[in-house]
């Protein structure tokens, strides 16, 4: 697992993957929620913090789309509801833990 805590590991990992402009713009985003609220908070006040700061970057996103889901052809009753679609190609799911172990 990678974390922020090494950051040249990271960076280098992030060189390898598409769209890494906007992924990084997204890590920016919520680099700056985190610098701004720290932790502890439960996970609707990131979302929302960060819906307020993709409008202030100017980051296209899309909030709680839903998407429908076949099982071998077969459309279920349920549906995946990402919590933002980023840039119209990135699915982000926002996760809030109170703490590390």
């Amino acid at each position: 697992m990678l974390t922020f805590e090494e950051p040249e590991v990271f960076y280098e990992t992030i060189k390898k993957y598409t769209n890494k402009e906007e992924t990084y713009k997204i890590i920016g985003a919520c680099m700056e929620v985190h610098k701004n609220l720290g932790r502890g908070f439960l996970e609707i006040v990131y979302k929302v913090a960060l819906e307020i700061e993709f409008k202030l970057q100017d980051i296209p996103y899309k909030r709680e789309q839903a998407f429908e889901i076949e099982y071998k052809g077969k459309k279920l009753n349920r549906y995946y509801v990402a919590d933002f679609i980023v840039f119209d190609c990135i699915v982000l799911e926002l996760k809030a833990q109170s703490y590390v172990i």
